[in-house]
Formats: structure tokens, C-alpha cells, sequence
């Protein structure tokens, strides 16, 4: 299948003879959903900021944060699995109407947060991501893919995090709404720290001759550990000096594995660079989220520092890449690819440093980094949509 995933081929049914083959494979759907959402909702978000427009359901800053984890990230995620996984357990995953429904899942989800029927909101939002791990659990178990059993856990973990949003939000929980957020948070930085460490250093030695990006053991397991001890510690709703170190420790090891990897060799190959662009702000995020328990900084930088600049990151290099090697593409990034970068990791820079060392700007760092991010996802929805939609240019299936 594509360049960019390991694995065996799923034996794969003939290829379809229609020009629209959007339904084929979990990356099609979601992806060009996600980037068009991306777009629209950031952008809605910036307005409601401003005091524009009237708030949801689920109340300004928790629908903008509900949103951008189980809404676009959450989608990017379920694609890039249902892709992946077909090549790890060489079996096949949704395509077709089940792909469809599971999309069409999503769909309501996204409404529904829109509306004043909270029950069915958080049903929806929840049912999305236990149906993808249903959906991730079937192939793995029928190939005993032991390896990857552990997305199927975070995907049922993160079906646990958005109801106890939606609960909290409804009554039924005495807790805060903004735990489950940051559980959500806490797992797809575990995500992207699994999943940082097995592509980044592969895409760089093979992307750019003479990297020699390198991964050392003991330091993998600590930052992973650190990771997972920091979402325990959230778990416990610890914070202060405790927390403000296990950040730092958790840091430190971002930071060196990150380092390992070369990532200064990297400035002439976009496709690869983005993603160590992107990475690098996770050790950033955990040292602000330090200083933020130390009272020094703000948590929203902290937290904008994870969500537009690692996530927004990675998840635009990802999608260009595996879209680009999943249709039988050259993985080259032409001029249209660098400048999804450019805005994305431009909407983390000004959202970040400008409320940062210049808090009186922050509204305009809000709107200016809504439109840099918009205008970035926006364009890969208008790129894309043909290599999403069409058949691969191989004429293989998929």
C-alpha cells in the first residue's frame, strides 16, 4: 500500500471502477472532514471569542476544546488507524457503508454539540470513538496484532473521556468538564509520543541520506513512562510542585529523544521536517506547563503549545504524507504542502509567543492565528479533495 505505513498487504477486494472512490479506506472520509472542519470551526471559535456570536451547548471554550480533540483530532486519528491497521494486521478494515456510518457518526456528533439535546451529544460523541475501536479491535484480534491491541485501548479511553465531558456538563458528574479534556489531552500526547517515535526516525533516515537518527531504549521508556505519569497525575487532579517537575522530567526527555533524531539535518526534505517542526513543540508544552503550575505563565499556552503546534503539526505533515503515499503518489511536498506547514506552525507560533511575552495582544493573537490556521487547513481541503475522492493514480485499489 503506501510508502509511509509498515506492514503486510490486506488482500484487498478489485478495484473499484468508479472515479469517486472516497469510501475506500478510513484516511479518504476523514481526513478531507477533519481539514474542512479544521477550517470552519476554528474560525467560528474566533468569532465567538471576539463575543461575535452567541455560545453552544456546550459553553465557549469547552465546545472550542471538546471540539478540537474529539471532533478534528479525534477524526484524523480514526482515519489514520483504519488505514494503518490494514497493513499491521493484513486484514481489512471499514470501507464501504460501515465506513460511511462511522462517518456519518461523526457528522452528528459535530451537530449535535449544537443543539440544546445534551443526552443524545454526548451518546453520539461517545459511541464515535468506542465504534472505531470496535472496528480497530476485529482485524488486530483475528491477526493477534498484540503490538498494536494499545489503540484500541486509548480509543475506548478516549470514548471515557468525552462522556465524562458531556456528564460533568449535565449534572450527572460532580466534577469539572475540563478533566476529561485533559485526560483527552494527556492520551494523544501519549499517541503522538508512540507514534513520533516510530516514524519520525524512520521518515528521517529514509527521507535524508547520512541523518542517522537514532532511538536509544532506556530513553524511549522514559518518555513514555513520563507521559503516562503525567496523565495518572491529572487523573489525581495533583498539581503545583509535583506536577511542575514531572513536567520538567517529562521535558527533558522529550527534548533529548528529540535531539537524537537530527531533526537540524532535516530543513531540505518539508516532508520530514514538518514533523520534527511539530514535535519539538512537546517538550515545549510540558517546560510551559511546568512554569504554568509554578504560576509563571499562563495554561493556555501551555495547552496551545500541545494543540495547535504538536497536534496541528503533526496532523498536517501526517495527512499530507499518507495521503500522498496512500494514492500512489510521489511523496514530495510541493509548493501547496509548505504552505499548509507555514500556516499551521505559523497559527502555533503567534498563538503562543504573542500572549506569551505580549499578553495585551492577545485577542489579536487569537484572530490572527484562527485565520493562519483556517487558511492552512482550508487549503488542504481544496488540494486534497481531488486525491481524496479519486483513485489512485497506480489503479490499485484503496
Amino acid at each position: 500500500m503506501a510508502q509511509t505505513l509498515q506492514g503486510e498487504e490486506p488482500p484487498l477486494p478489485p478495484a473499484n471502477a468508479q472515479r469517486f472512490t472516497l469510501w475506500q479506506i478510513g484516511f479518504r472520509p476523514f481526513y478531507l472532514l477533519a481539514s474542512s472542519f479544521a477550517a470552519l470551526s476554528i474560525a467560528v471559535w474566533a468569532l465567538q471569542f471576539a463575543g461575535w456570536l452567541g455560545r453552544p451547548y456546550l459553553q465557549g471554550p469547552l465546545w472550542h476544546a471538546h471540539e478540537m480533540l474529539f471532533g478534528f483530532t479525534l477524526a484524523v486519528l480514526v482515519g489514520f488507524l483504519l488505514t494503518a491497521g490494514r497493513n499491521w494486521s493484513g486484514r481489512l478494515t471499514p470501507s464501504g457503508w460501515p465506513l460511511a456510518a462511522m462517518a456519518a457518526l461523526w457528522v452528528a456528533g459535530r451537530v449535535l454539540v449544537l443543539t440544546p439535546f445534551g443526552w443524545a451529544a454526548a451518546l453520539t460523541n461517545a459511541s464515535f470513538p468506542l465504534a472505531a475501536a470496535i472496528a480497530l479491535a476485529i482485524p488486530f484480534i483475528a491477526a493477534r496484532n498484540r503490538r498494536n491491541y494499545f489503540f484500541v485501548a486509548l480509543l475506548l479511553l478516549m470514548s471515557a473521556a468525552v462522556l465524562t465531558v458531556h456528564l460533568a456538563q449535565l449534572g450527572v458528574l460532580q466534577l469539572p468538564g475540563w478533566i476529561g479534556i485533559q485526560l483527552a489531552l494527556d492520551l494523544m500526547l501519549f499517541i503522538m509520543a508512540v507514534m513520533g517515535g516510530r516514524v519520525i526516525p524512520m521518515f528521517t533516515n529514509a527521507g535524508v541520506p547520512g541523518a542517522n537518527a537514532t532511538r536509544r531504549p532506556a530513553l524511549e521508556k522514559l518518555a513514555l513512562v513520563s507521559v503516562l505519569a503525567l496523565l495518572l497525575a491529572d487523573a489525581l487532579q495533583l498539581h503545583g510542585a509535583a506536577l511542575a517537575l514531572l513536567a520538567s522530567i517529562c521535558a527533558a526527555a522529550h527534548l533529548a529523544r528529540w535531539a537524537l533524531w537530527q531533526p537540524w539535518k532535516t530543513v531540505r526534505a518539508p516532508l520530514v521536517w514538518v514533523l520534527h517542526a511539530a514535535y519539538g513543540w512537546i517538550p515545549l508544552h510540558l517546560a510551559l506547563r511546568a512554569l504554568a503550575e509554578m504560576g509563571w505563565v499562563t495554561s493556555s499556552v501551555a495547552t496551545h503549545a500541545l494543540t495547535v503546534g504538536a497536534i496541528g503539526g503533526l496532523i498536517i505533515g501526517m495527512m499530507t504524507r499518507t495521503a500522498l503515499g496512500h494514492t500512489g503518489r510521489p511523496l514530495r511536498a510541493g509548493r501547496s504542502e509548505v504552505s499548509c506547514y507555514a500556516l499551521v506552525l505559523g497559527a502555533a507560533l503567534v498563538r503562543v509567543f504573542v500572549p506569551l511575552f505580549a499578553p495585551a495582544l492577545t485577542m489579536h493573537a487569537v484572530l490572527l492565528s484562527a485565520a493562519l490556521w483556517s487558511s492552512g487547513f482550508a487549503l488542504y481541503t481544496l488540494r486534497y479533495w481531488p486525491v481524496l475522492t479519486q483513485p489512485r493514480i497506480d489503479g490499485r485499489p484503496g
